[in-house]
């Protein structure tokens, strides 16, 4: 593949990925599918139905990366997400610090993004302060307490930190093999918790579960396989085309957000280009749009007053420096980490969750207090 091969190839990568990424707002939008919005339903209503959705997300995904795992189409050890470190610490942290922050700004990373494309101006806010915080706890200010005290507490986990090499050992198979046994099995798991109660089969649950849990799967190959180039054209070294990581990615919308607005703001700088979490951010955005115009749903939305704003800058600032600590939100670590099988995701997700819950209660106090 020549220079010029390499930059067709690219574009048809970048126009994969919108693609794929506006799908996902369309489908996200259309069905209201927000992972604070399935905590909340539990937590006020008792209502597991969206949470229940996210969970047919996560199998249907996990499923996806176990056989192009198995059938050689991607290294599942190549991913953002795989690694011999158990960060627990960031992961817990991060975690807590992006699932309050979620509850204070009306929504998750993706939340905002959805929200973006519904006219919603507040999320617009969000967005510019959530990037700006994660692009300072990527390379700034808040990423040298991050260094220190954070990510320097680790266990190392020579097979790796995920469930893939917990079953090589326990069912002395090599890792290429256990990783998508271990996949299939947690998968069947969550199918069957799922689809545990009838009233969950609807057209709406299946199409959230199945289409959104497909188009991870469908961005997991895009990045890992379509992307992958085993020899560089330039530095004849293997390379996974488009990603910030430079390694293999799928859906994640905190460190994109911050990359986005860098690409912004350095535009005439050519050493910034699109990446696949620029066009995936931006892919969201734009089929949300495109979805609540066509149903009528796009409506301008503005902050009311001083408490709406403060609560919303608080929260954008606390899943920037929560999501990059925890490496992912509710989409990057909740489905896309999840599908690997990271440990780290696993930790990341109970620490949204917790913070989640605090946050629930910060606004139940603070409404009581208020009456």
């Amino acid at each position: 593949m020549n220079s010029e091969q390499l930059a067709v190839h690219t574009q048809w990568i970048l126009g994969s990925a919108f693609g794929l990424s506006m799908l996902f707002g369309a489908i996200a939008q259309r069905t209201h599918f927000c992972t604070m919005g399935a905590i909340s339903d539990v937590v006020n209503i008792s209502d597991w139905t969206r949470l229940r959705q996210w969970a047919l997300v996560v199998a249907v995904a996990t499923i996806g990366f176990a056989l192009l795992s198995w059938t050689g189409q991607i290294d599942p050890s190549q991913s953002l997400y795989s690694t011999q470190r158990l960060l627990w610490l960031s992961s817990l942290v991060g975690g807590a610090l992006f699932g309050l922050g979620m509850v204070l700004a009306s929504g998750c990373g993706n939340k905002t993004l959805i929200r973006m494309g519904t006219g919603n101006l507040k999320s617009w806010v969000v967005f510019v302060f959530m990037g700006v915080s994660a692009f300072a706890t990527l390379k700034g200010v808040t990423a040298v307490g991050r260094n220190q005290f954070l990510d320097s507490v680790f266990v190392e986990m020579p097979s790796g930190a995920h469930l893939g090499a917990w079953f090589s050992v326990w069912l002395d198979l090599p890792l290429a093999q256990a990783w998508p046994t271990a996949g299939m099995v947690v998968s069947l798991v969550l199918l069957a918790w799922t689809f545990a109660r009838r009233d969950f089969w609807q057209t709406e649950n299946l199409l959230v579960g199945l289409g959104l849990g497909l188009l991870v799967t469908a961005m997991w190959w895009v990045s890992g396989h379509f992307g992958f180039l085993a020899e560089h054209p330039e530095t004849l070294e293997a390379v996974y085309l488009t990603t910030n990581s430079g390694r293999m990615e799928a859906m994640s919308f905190v460190a994109p957000m911050a990359y986005t607005l860098d690409w912004l703001m350095f535009f005439s700088d050519k050493s910034k280009v699109l990446s696949f979490g620029i066009v995936s951010a931006l892919g969201v955005v734009c089929g949300s749009a495109v979805s609540s115009l066509s149903n009528g749903s796009f409506r301008w939305e503005g902050f009311s007053q001083i408490s709406d704003l403060s609560h919303h800058l608080l929260g954008a600032v606390l899943m920037g420096v929560g999501g990059v600590t925890a490496m992912g939100c509710t989409i990057g670590q909740g489905v896309s980490g999840l599908s690997v099988l990271s440990l780290n995701a696993l930790l990341a997700v109970l620490g949204i969750f917790a913070g989640a819950l605090a946050g629930f209660r910060y606004q139940t106090w603070s409404l009581e207090r208020s009456i």
